[in-house]
């Protein structure tokens, strides 16, 4: 039955996902494609959101035009071409040189107020003839207020239609980035006879080490320390697995495919950073591979909390009649899981839509919450069983066990709330060079509760400290038989047996209510 439910899961999960993968675009991160997309009108212009990344600096400074010299940091337009429609054409004079300006503006975050005549005390984004007549700017052109400390900047790239041609090609162009900061690509036009137009093509943005965006680069060098942090882990587990194996319990292989998973887990996020890196491009092979070590991780890490919280080889030898609910809480717990690393993985970056994240965020979220309840539900009902056995080595184990899981949840909560304020006072990603912390954290803490249920559950001489032992139940600490001679006093020989008896009777019915 417990077979039955797990293949049915497995097999749900896997056209799941396939579903998905075929639902999502492949992403291009660092280098930004357009597959004739369309502009959006805002005020009295049309815009296009072209991308946006955190940049670092040039690390050197190099006056050839060469894109590819090693430490620079830069945007380039590669093949980016806008497409007019035919009626916008038809109407152009064919002998005219300019029938239709589209601009490619770049600007850091802390100058979006340089674009637009809000300094002017107008919500106007292209200049009007008041605005022109007043020589403020230019009519027919987005306004823009230049930074007197950096007058290049915001910088401002012109690509016109010809005649009736209904395409205009920008000219390749790479920009380099001189000064670290978030920056914003836009492209807009002011002519309302050219909506309807699209663009295509693609830009290229690079950092001076390679082509992962500025919120991303210090998570390799994270993924790579976290590989080498499981390493040490599972080392050190090995070898005390070898040391002891003789007395090796079922929860001890279970703990063991977890700190297997979680070594995989990094080393591929590694490696597909690294590739993103080098690249600018991330496969979708690799990318599939570290999302789904990811989420079968997360969820081994909760079902492997939840059966040592409910007693699992420690209280009681199976989990009985409800091991279905656990196989299905699992099953729909990774799903949810791999729906929102797949869509946040494969996704397009920065274009990605914050209703459709909060819809899969949501369910993961509820889950999580079931997860943390049934956890300490189960907790105390062990606790409890282990009191009333006066099994005191046990409960001193699960009472430490307890403590670590309670530190651990509080932290996660206050965690989450400064991920919400994070979040809510930086919609614009001004603090994107710490940005990786937040990921970073909850790596750090599944890391932190699988040491210390490693620590706790370590294999050793004497297993019957937290084994669960056939013999006797489990019904009453080995050290609490009193020994007088070499013989068993009759009356802790007898209520000892009564404890025993009382304590199967009591397992059974809670296996039968399950």
């Amino acid at each position: 039955m417990e077979r039955r439910w797990f293949w049915k899961l497995k097999l749900s999960s896997l056209g799941f996902m396939l579903c998905l993968i075929l639902m999502i675009d492949a992403c291009n991160a660092s280098i930004h494609e357009y597959r004739n997309e369309a502009f959006k009108p805002q005020s009295n212009a049309f815009f296009f959101h072209g991308g946006s990344e955190g940049l670092y600096a040039s690390k050197v400074v190099d006056s050839s035009s060469d894109s590819h010299v090693k430490g620079k940091s830069f945007i380039r337009f590669e093949s980016v071409t806008f497409v007019r429609t035919k009626e916008s054409a038809s109407k152009q004079n064919e002998m005219q040189q300019s029938t239709g300006m589209v601009e490619a503006i770049i600007l850091e975050v802390k100058d979006r107020t340089r674009i637009g005549a809000s300094f002017l005390k107008s919500d106007v984004i292209c200049c009007t003839r008041n605005l022109s007549e007043d020589g403020q700017c230019t009519a027919g052109e987005v306004v823009i207020r230049k930074n007197p400390d950096n007058p290049n900047w915001p910088r401002r790239i012109k690509t016109s239609f010809n005649g009736k041609d209904e395409e205009a090609k920008m000219e390749s162009e790479t920009i380099e980035i001189k000064s670290s900061g978030m920056y914003y690509l836009y492209f807009m036009f002011c002519n309302p006879e050219l909506k309807g137009t699209l663009i295509k093509g693609r830009t290229d943005w690079r950092n001076p080490d390679g082509y992962l965006p500025g919120k991303m680069a210090p998570l390799m060098t994270f993924y790579g320390l976290m590989s080498l942090a499981y390493l040490v882990l599972g080392l050190a587990w090995f070898l005390r697995f070898v040391q002891y194996w003789k007395d090796i319990i079922q929860l001890h292989y279970h703990i063991t495919a977890v700190i297997a998973l979680g070594m995989c887990e990094m080393a591929v996020w590694y490696f597909e950073y690294v590739n993103f890196n080098s690249t600018g491009t991330r496969p979708m092979g690799i990318t599939l591979w570290a999302v789904t070590f990811s989420s079968v991780k997360k969820t081994l890490c909760r079902l492997l909390l939840l059966v040592v919280s409910m007693g699992f080889g420690v209280v009681k030898p199976t989990l009985g009649g409800i091991t279905p609910k656990v196989f299905l809480l699992g099953g729909v717990y990774f799903m949810a899981s791999e729906a929102l690393e797949l869509v946040e993985n494969l996704g397009n970056i920065n274009d990605f839509s914050g209703k459709a994240k909060l819809f899969l965020v949501l369910p993961v979220a509820f889950l999580d919450s079931c997860f943390i309840l049934w956890i300490f539900s189960s907790l105390s009902k062990t606790l409890e069983k282990l009191q009333m056995r006066r099994n005191m080595a046990k409960l001193e184990l699960y009472r430490k066990f307890t403590n670590s899981l309670a530190v651990s949840v509080l932290l996660s909560v206050a965690w989450i709330g400064f991920e919400l304020y994070f979040n809510a006072t930086d919609p614009l990603s001004e603090l994107w060079q710490i940005a990786w912390v937040i990921p970073a954290f909850w790596t750090l803490l599944a890391y932190a509760l699988l040491a210390v249920i490693c620590v706790l559950w370590a294999p050793s001489s004497n297993p019957t400290r937290y084994a669960y032992s056939e013999e006797t139940g489990d019904d009453f600490d080995e050290e609490s038989i009193a020994l007088t001679s070499g013989t068993l006093k009759v009356s802790g020989d007898t209520a000892a047996m009564r404890e025993f008896n009382n304590g199967l009777a009591e397992d059974l019915e809670e296996d039968k209510r399950e």
